[in-house]
């Protein structure tokens, strides 16, 4: 390759010896796949997909092509993905001279490798990827919430057995239904996040899922019914079915992400027939179409957006200290667009709204709240006129008339009975 009597212009030097290692940097990357993946057990190529920087659309990701379609007449991918560069908050590259520098092992000792892994979830690589105490604070503060909403939902299916005490989806109660299909609504949206590798979307649902449709609904709601019920109340173990399944999708959800935390989580769920030694060994979850579905979206959509508008009321009648909390309330409702409602779910509506008594009729004079949204609903708070259970603290007219335990209602007498 040199000619007879070459030597170095700079030392003068005439001994040379042939590189056999390297050919040319981007050739070697570009046929990569080749020798990691070609003929390898469970590899293969194409393979699935290259991720790097966005700067290998003109390197790794290039070569890669030109070298397979010239010689495989095939890409060696399915797909690619790029993604930004870490900057700090203020959208700024890091540098050591700056300061401005955060090291991961700086993160896993302060925060866990947990909150590592959602900050790379929560952001939208596609973008340069911002990373600050501000943004990891948040993050904590949104992973503290899932973390403890699995943790109340763990609690709750203590002394529930699947096999012995699920109820079908089809005589769970209407409410624990809606539950099911709010969830149900949440893994179509995860699982089409992660097909289209939008990590970003999955943080966002779940935070979302667990702060409005568990945690300001239906777990505030379902308190009553999982504390103050017999054990193997009928409505208490259709919710307790919700939750288990839930709970047991929600886990294989966040696997890929929460990683830790979910398998935690799986080591407490009850054990089911067939429940895999490890949540990275159970199948995600598929949503299937269940019976009556949109008909109960529908419902439950007007009745929470009937509980939107009574919530006003409430909130106002606390701060005029006419009630202490929401179940010394008794509400008067002229239901205008809600009749029907009114007329077949008075019973959910009420534990909705977690008050002691509802009732149907006109409200007229001072304190009546009227809506704007929905003309024609109004509605009044006063304070329940009848006993407090020390128990459940609802009011019901049966405090004080039952002999072996004046100071509790009839449910809980009956629970605690036995």
């Amino acid at each position: 390759m040199l000619p007879e009597g070459a030597s170095c212009p700079a030392c003068g030097g005439s001994g040379f010896r042939k590189e056999t290692d390297i050919l040319d940097v981007w050739f070697d990357s570009g046929v990569s796949y080749a020798c990691v993946c070609e003929g390898k057990e469970n590899l293969g190529v194409p393979v699935d997909l290259y991720l790097e920087g966005s700067d290998q659309h003109r390197g790794w990701f290039h070569s890669s092509l030109l070298a397979a379609v010239g010689t495989r007449q095939a890409a060696p991918y399915k797909a690619v993905l790029t993604h930004g560069f870490v900057v700090d908050g203020k959208g700024e590259a890091m540098h050591k001279s700056k300061g401005n520098v955060i090291a991961p092992e700086e993160i896993i000792k302060k925060h866990g490798a947990e909150l590592l892994r959602l900050w790379v979830a929560a952001e939208d690589y596609r973008d340069d990827i911002r990373l600050s105490k501000d943004i990891l604070d948040r993050l904590t503060e949104a992973y503290r919430k899932i973390r403890n909403t699995i943790r109340f939902l763990l609690g709750n299916l203590d002394g529930f057995s699947p096999e012995r005490d699920a109820v079908p989806y089809e005589r769970m109660l209407e409410m624990d239904r809606y539950a099911l299909l709010l969830f149900h609504r949440l893994a179509e949206k995860v699982l089409r996040a992660y097909e289209s590798y939008e990590f970003h979307l999955i943080f966002h649902a779940v935070n979302n899922y667990c702060a409005v449709d568990l945690s300001s609904f239906y777990l505030n709601v379902l308190k009553d019914r999982l504390y103050c019920s017999r054990a193997d109340d009928p409505a208490r173990r259709s919710a307790q079915s919700a939750l288990f399944e839930i709970t047991r999708g929600l886990a294989s959800l966040l696997a890929p992400v929460l990683s830790f935390t979910a398998e935690e989580a799986w080591g407490f769920l009850p054990p089911f027939p067939g429940k895999p030694e490890s949540v990275f060994l159970s199948d995600l979850p598929r949503p299937a179409q269940l019976p009556g579905a949109e008909e109960v979206v529908a419902r439950w959509e007007r009745i929470l957006a009937l509980r939107a508008e009574i919530a006003q009321p409430l909130e106002a009648a606390r701060k005029e200290k006419t009630i202490g909390s929401d179940q010394d309330a008794l509400v008067t409702v002229t239901p205008g667009p809600f009749a029907d409602l009114l007329d077949s779910h008075a019973r959910e509506i009420q534990e909705v709204l977690i008050v002691s008594g509802l009732a149907a009729g006109d409200v007229s004079g001072p304190g009546v709240y009227e809506s704007a949204a929905f003309p024609g609903l109004k509605a009044k708070v006063e304070k329940a006129p009848w006993g407090k259970c020390e128990r459940c603290w609802n009011h019901t007219p049966a405090v004080g008339t039952i002999p072996d335990a004046p100071e509790l209602c009839a449910r809980c007498a009956a629970a605690v009975a036995g």
